[in-house]
């Protein structure tokens, strides 16, 4: 057998420049790069790696660990899990750093390969700068905290481990049922050690995703409940997206007059203006599509996880005999709301349902004109909402209005947190596949920005934007000078209410006065934060780092900025000053956010019991 000696660090590259992935016999070299942070842990072992032989792949420099695993994640997502970038950081606190990124990808099913530096695996300077000590167990360190976020984790001590370790890495990254966040720790001393790898370690490796067919006797099931069922709602999850069934599920629709909601990673998997789309489901979704989920005798849920937002906290669907099919590549997934599991690839599963429903000549039951009437209901309103004039400023609903209307439809929208996605979810008109970006498995604040760039490096045909609020860019915007250093352009919609707003309304809503959500000074009289609002300028922030940046007040400056936005070369940031709690809410929908039952407050007390009046309409399986 033919050897080659390399370090560990060097041959974990060779081997990852190697990766390609196949899904219908087109094959996608899988991993595009490395985005890193160096410290000690990491700088003399894959650093030097990076640096003397990093084969094809490419290096980008990260401004925050979270940030650029976060753009890691929104790569691999607008890349339809097809291609990632692997995150490198250093011990300790630059490792923690990603903990909540790789929360972020598991979450949401999405590929990312997390290379975190590790304590000396021979333990002979112990302890190191940055290392994290468990007196009752030695084996433990701070990059242990990854294991309960990871879909697969290894800590490799020894070179040779590498291996295995990497194979079973690339198993759980291309594996769709599988797929999620994958940590390598890297002790900083074996990064280094060097061992006689067999040339095989290295060869051009594929890993062929086939399509799960879904059993012949799951698609009579399913037949077989749909048979009786006169109003059935489709729900389209991001497994449609992946998948790549856009076209299979408007056909299957159209073909039996199913209408359509979609869920957060679901929407734009068809055209806002199809006549079966009724848009968002949920807590966040449309008047039409909460309605039909209300009434609906069956549910045909294709690549969804059913979260409590697309659910509505399991009270969404009040028809007390609705049955459930699952079509889902994941059984973990399949299996839920004791539904009839059609354990598939999404693609297959359509084509299969639609080719054996149609033998028995089955269609929907709706009244003449229904669904029509319920779709122009919705668009009159979202027509109204995105024309909203407010006397004292410019409404949200109104500022997302002129932006849809003047974006492109090639044009990618990113957002993540707050109560943007919600007024996105219920109002957001795309035309085209793949331009809704939206994170909402964890509504990671901080997002926004890091998944744009990661957005607009797996798209450059496409213009990008980030949609994010003030609170959410405080948080997380480093990664918004990464792309400035890149040259990959993206455009900032930050929206500026002052605050974290869409909590502030979540807690009035349950009897709160309001409390320690919105930017204000501390008042000297009261001793609470309920002085004035904090004013910024983050335009001006943006400036400082190179950017383009532009300040706008009412529509008209809005649409104009967009125009001008349009023509910059470099990154642009646009601060949209929005009047707080100008959102949209509502439409017979509900969340379960438990209320005290005893407070200092008769408010508080009165919204506990409307919460639990909601609880008890709630499903319990």
């Amino acid at each position: 057998m033919k050897t080659i000696k390399l370090s560990m660090a060097q041959a974990l590259l060779r081997f990852l420049d190697n990766q390609y992935i196949s899904v219908d016999g087109k094959e996608t070299k899988f991993v595009k790069g490395v985005m890193g942070i160096f410290g000690h842990g990491n700088v003399t072992g894959i650093g030097e790696a990076l640096e003397r032989s990093p084969g094809s792949l490419i290096f980008m420099q990260g401004k925050n660990e979270q940030g650029m695993a976060h753009a890691a994640t929104a790569f691999a997502k607008q890349s339809a899990r097809k291609q990632i970038i692997a995150c490198t950081s250093s011990i300790g606190p630059g490792a923690l750093n990603m903990v909540t990124a790789a929360g972020t990808a598991t979450v949401n099913r999405i590929p990312l390969l997390l290379l975190p530096g590790d304590n000396f695996a021979c333990r002979q300077p112990d302890p190191v700068l940055q290392q994290l000590e468990d007196p009752s167990d030695y084996t433990i360190s701070a990059v242990d905290a990854f294991k309960p976020v990871s879909r697969y984790w290894d800590r490799i001590v020894r070179p040779e481990q590498l291996m295995t370790a990497a194979l079973q890495a690339m198993r759980v990254l291309t594996d769709p049922a599988e797929t999620g966040a994958v940590t390598l720790a890297l002790p900083q001393d074996v990064q280094a050690e060097t061992y006689d790898y067999p040339e095989a370690f290295f060869e051009r490796r594929v890993h062929t995703v086939d399509r799960r067919p879904p059993a012949a006797d799951a698609i009579r099931r399913a037949c077989g409940v749909l048979a009786g069922k006169r109003k059935p709602l489709l729900i389209a999850g991001g497994g449609v997206h992946y998948s790549g069934a856009t076209e299979e599920l408007a056909a299957f629709a159209e073909a039996f007059g199913i209408p359509v909601a979609e869920t957060q990673a679901g929407k734009s998997a068809m055209r806002w203006d199809h006549p079966l789309n009724m848009g968002g489901v949920g807590v966040t979704g449309t008047l039409a599509a909460n309605q039909l989920a209300k009434e609906a005798d069956v549910i045909i849920g294709v690549g969804t996880r059913y979260s409590d937002f697309t659910t509505a906290s399991k009270s969404a669907f009040g028809n007390p005999d609705v049955q459930f099919i699952n079509m889902n590549v994941s059984s973990f997934d399949s299996a839920k709301l004791n539904g009839i599991a059609v354990t598939a690839d999404a693609k297959a599963a359509i084509a299969a349902l639609h080719a054996e429903l149609a033998k028995s000549g089955y269609a929907s039951g709706f009244e003449a004109g229904e669904l029509e009437r319920r779709k122009t209901e919705w668009n009159l309103e979202v027509d109204r909402l995105y024309g909203f004039e407010h006397e004292a400023g410019l409404a949200q609903t109104r500022a997302l209005g002129v932006i849809n209307e003047t974006l492109q439809p090639s044009d990618v929208i990113v957002a993540a947190a707050g109560s943007l996605p919600g007024d996105l979810h219920r109002l957001w008109r795309p035309s085209e596949a793949g331009t809704y970006h939206m994170e909402y498995g964890f509504s990671c604040m901080g997002y926004e920005i890091s998944g744009a760039f990661g957005a607009a490096i797996a798209a450059p045909e496409r213009n990008v934007y980030a949609v994010v609020g003030d609170g959410s860019y405080l948080m997380l915007h480093s990664e918004l000078i990464t792309s400035l250093q890149e040259g990959v352009k993206l455009t900032v919609l930050l929206f500026d209410n002052s605050g974290f707003q869409c909590i502030h309304n979540l807690q009035r809503g349950n009897g709160s006065d309001g409390f320690g959500n919105e930017f204000r000074f501390r008042d000297a009289a009261t001793g609470q934060l309920n002085g004035s609002y904090m004013p910024m300028d983050f335009a001006a922030h943006a400036r400082s780092f190179g950017a383009q940046a532009y300040t706008v007040r009412t529509a008209e400056q809005l649409r104009e900025a967009l125009l001008q936005a349009r023509e910059e070369t470099v990154s642009t940031l646009i601060e949209i000053k929005v009047l707080p709690g100008t959102n949209s809410d509502g439409y017979e929908s509900w969340w379960r956010v438990d209320v005290p039952a005893v407070s200092a407050s008769p408010k508080v007390e009165a919204a506990q019991r409307a919460m639990a009046a909601g609880i008890a309409k709630a499903r319990e399986l």
